[in-house]
């Protein structure tokens, strides 16, 4: 991986970050892998700085659809805040109906300095907190209020990030306190699961050149609804991804992506793709 910084965006003779060092747009719109968040800040902004990222992605099981887009925004490397959008095509369960979740969230880095401290075991650390909306529609809404399942919720985490400049490898460990099933598509909570639980999410990155990288992502999650029946039995999520950026303005990820059940739907699995832009 080359070592040369990139020019950055917010002035002359400012200096950004690292091609790929800044993560792409995850699905709850945070800086990260596509399925988990890294403690690395949206956009290509160093010390000082700010930048802005902007992301559509689409996911196609063999019996659902996600489509996600949102924007980020980055300050001084040390915060971000960040807004999406979730639409998945439910139809498939009950007709013509679409979950639609919005995400809202808030990033901050609390130590460590990604290249700076590339020589040393220490990470980069972040704390976040993501407010999540839920839109069910009145027929899947009238399933989640039997199960006692809440429409809104507070995902919090703590993603701590290394990155093995030498060896153009980076990994990332996530912690995340949620009430969440299925991301918040199927609500938050449930009469027999109200409270809080904490997961582990796991990414690994290897920069294969300065412009393009694999890995691979693992996100569990908690299985709140499982009470009501093995349709809702919910199981972890993984993938393996490409991402290739051509520019420090553009993205382009590519995944193959397991779900495992959803709603009924039984190993789900697929493509998943996503376009960023930043500045």
């Amino acid at each position: 991986m080359a070592q040369t910084p990139m020019d950055s965006p917010a002035g002359p003779g400012r200096q950004g970050k690292l091609l790929l060092t800044g993560g792409v747009s995850s699905i709850d719109g945070a800086a990260g892998g596509g399925l988990t968040p890294w403690a690395v800040i949206a956009g290509p902004g160093t010390e000082g700085q700010w930048g802005v990222t902007a992301h559509v992605s689409r996911l196609k099981t063999q019996k659902y659809g996600l489509t996600t887009y949102g924007a980020a925004f980055g300050w001084d490397d040390r915060l971000e805040l960040s807004l999406a959008r979730q639409d998945f095509d439910a139809g498939v369960v009950v007709p013509d109906t679409t979950l639609k979740l919005d995400i809202v969230g808030v990033k901050l880095r609390v130590a460590g300095e990604a290249i700076l401290d590339a020589d040393t075991w220490r990470p980069q650390v972040a704390v976040g907190l993501e407010y999540k909306h839920l839109e069910p529609g009145s027929a899947v809404g009238g399933v989640l209020d039997a199960v006692g399942a809440k429409r809104h919720g507070v995902d919090a985490y703590v993603s701590a990030t290394k990155l093995f400049l030498a060896q153009g490898v980076l990994v990332n460990g996530t912690l995340r306190a949620t009430r969440a099933n299925q991301n918040g598509l199927l609500g938050f909570g449930s009469v027999e699961h109200p409270n809080y639980k904490v997961r582990p999410e796991v990414s690994v990155a290897w920069l294969l050149r300065r412009d393009l990288a694999v890995g691979a992502e693992y996100r569990a999650k908690p299985d709140n609804l499982a009470f009501a029946g093995r349709a809702f039995r919910e199981d972890a999520w993984r993938d393996v991804f490409v991402v290739w950026a051509p520019s420090k303005h553009a993205s382009l990820t590519l995944a193959y992506v397991e779900l495992g059940n959803v709603v009924g739907q039984k190993n789900q699995r697929g493509a998943y793709a996503s376009l960023q832009l930043a500045y």
